[in-house]
């Protein structure tokens, strides 16, 4: 086979893109390619069954695996004993630093939702973790103040980009290779040792997923991985994202699929509401209030948080809890608002039974502590505590028409002003965006965008009179283009048309694409093949 990286070269790109590194590549591809694409095709068949009234549930030919009450996952890896806090971020070389500086046990290097997914991006983000695996890593503020890794940093979990998107800068035989395959690939090879060496282990958050036998590729891929490179079998730890509606019914199988290299599950909120749009948004039934009113205390949200406990401490593993976004500001009034929405957050997750929740800024690391530390004390999780209370139903989790709120023109705007502005962000390399003191990443586009559609699809009425029409959402567009055009200049006023028009096409199209970044990634950021930089 022949590997070609069109890619342009930059500053230290050779170290990772090795010729020991591509064969690897190589290898993942050929091995599990054709699986994948199987996979995406079940993907598709599945939201067409949807689209005609089916709905999911539990699936009756697992339900062995769910009954069976003996069988567990792996204890949990070294650094992942105690994750009581966790930080996410883009493995930028100052996020990198930043978060391993934090105090949180964890730090979830994203390459996927919080990562605009440009070449440089991609590979400057697998060289920031080899040389903070490596103690060698630094920067300095605006201030001039340097800051680097101690020796007691968060421990490092890598999140590949999901199945369904492509690295168009690695080319094997014509064809692009899974982005999941190069994020893993390249990590798995120049670190795994390396952390190992470290008293650490190569462990990775899996995005995206809808079903068990999805696990199950990946589980695949990290038994050949480590067979590839002599890492012993279980090496690797996984926790998987349960944020698709499909997957929500597959806890168990998921688990038990991972089960030697299960790391545990985690509740990720806005894609999960994503999920159900882009699964059920052509039924009346499913359609949702403004996004601000869907939160973690209505009742398909509860159903599914408090499944996804009991069902990981059933098995011996880790629940974690989803993101608090907000970004600490200067405004002391609006700060302790805020503060004190995140603390409640945390405390009834930690309440709830979750062993350890997400915060996306390093000033929201105390306060979630602080919500932990009051359940859990000395322990380092609490796994023991089983929620055998906690019983949940196929309409449980469907709960959709339970949800309490109203459409409203703010909604519509916000959704819009997000949206807009995230993508604007996003086509300029950025992924990880501060928006209205919120630190919001592609998966808040998803949502915000597949809202509009829902509402416009269905003429949703707005509580403040009207409805939803092409007409309205077209003038808050143009709207808040001006709006965004009066703060910019230079080449950020370019990619503002780019930006109203990927939304245009993703939001108010007849059909609703199931991702904005696979079609904009291959639009805007794939850079234009470069002579042969490297040819296997």
């Amino acid at each position: 086979m022949r590997v070609i990286v069109t890619g342009p070269v930059g500053e230290r790109f050779e170290e990772v893109l090795s010729p020991k590194a591509l064969d690897f590549l190589v290898a993942l591809d050929s091995e599990f390619a054709a699986r994948r694409v199987a996979l995406l095709d079940t993907r598709r068949a599945r939201r067409a069954r949807y689209a005609e009234g089916q709905l999911p549930g539990f699936l009756p030919e697992t339900a062995a695996i769910r009954a069976d009450p003996d069988w567990r996952v792996a204890p949990p890896a070294p650094g992942l004993v105690d994750r009581r806090v966790e930080i996410t971020g883009p493995p930028d070389r100052r996020m990198t630093v930043n978060a391993l500086i934090s105090g949180a046990r964890v730090w979830l290097a994203d390459f996927e939702d919080a990562l605009a997914p440009t070449w440089d991006n991609v590979i400057d983000g697998q060289l920031n973790l080899v040389d903070a695996i490596d103690r060698r890593i630094d920067f300095t503020d605006e201030r001039g103040k340097r800051y680097a890794v101690g020796d007691d940093p968060a421990t490092i979990v890598v999140r590949p980009r999901g199945w369904h998107l492509v690295e168009k800068h690695i080319v094997v035989d014509g064809r692009a290779v899974s982005a999941s395959l190069v994020d893993f690939g390249l990590y798995f090879f120049h670190c795994a040792q390396r952390l190992l060496d470290a008293g650490s282990g190569p462990y990775f958050y899996l995005p995206k997923l809808e079903s068990h036998r999805e696990a199950r590729l990946w589980n695949d891929v990290f038994r050949f991985a480590q067979r590839y490179l002599g890492v012993p079998e279980g090496t690797i730890r996984a926790t998987v994202l349960i944020e698709t509606i499909t997957a929500a019914f597959e806890m168990d199988e998921i688990l038990y699929e991972l089960r030697e290299h299960s790391a545990g599950l985690n509740a990720g909120r806005w894609d999960f509401i994503f999920s159900v749009i882009k699964n059920f948004g052509q039924r009346d039934d499913f359609v949702l209030p403004d996004r601000s009113d869907v939160t973690m205390t209505v009742p398909f949200l509860r159903a599914y948080t408090e499944l996804l406990v009991r069902t990981c401490h059933r098995r011996g593993a880790h629940a974690i809890g989803g993101m608090a976004a907000f970004i600490p500001s200067r405004d002391p009034a609006a700060n302790e608002v805020a503060l004190a929405r995140v603390r409640a957050d945390k405390e009834r997750e930690a309440g709830d039974g979750f062993d350890g929740s997400w915060v996306a800024h390093p000033g929201l690391v105390p306060g979630c502590r602080a919500a932990f530390d009051a359940v859990l004390g000395d322990r380092p999780h609490q796994l023991d505590r089983l929620r055998d209370d906690v019983s949940v139903t196929e309409a449980d989790l469907l709960a959709v028409d339970r949800t309490p709120g109203r459409v409203t023109l703010a909604g519509v705007r916000g959704n819009v002003a997000v949206a807009l502005r995230y993508l604007h962000a996003w086509l300029g390399g950025t992924g990880a965006v501060a928006l209205f003191d919120l630190m919001e990443d592609a998966a808040t586009a998803e949502i915000a965008r597949c809202q509009v559609w829902q509402w416009l699809h269905h003429g949703t009425p707005l509580a403040d009179g009207g409805r939803v029409t092409a007409e309205l959402v077209w003038s808050i567009l143009d709207e808040e283009v001006a709006a965004l055009r009066a703060g910019c200049a230079g080449p950020d006023l370019d990619r503002i048309a780019l930006a109203a028009d990927v939304f245009a096409r993703t939001a108010l199209g007849e059909d609703l694409p199931s991702f904005f970044t696979t079609e904009a990634y291959a639009r805007h950021l794939v850079t234009p093949v470069a002579p042969l930089a490297s040819v296997r």
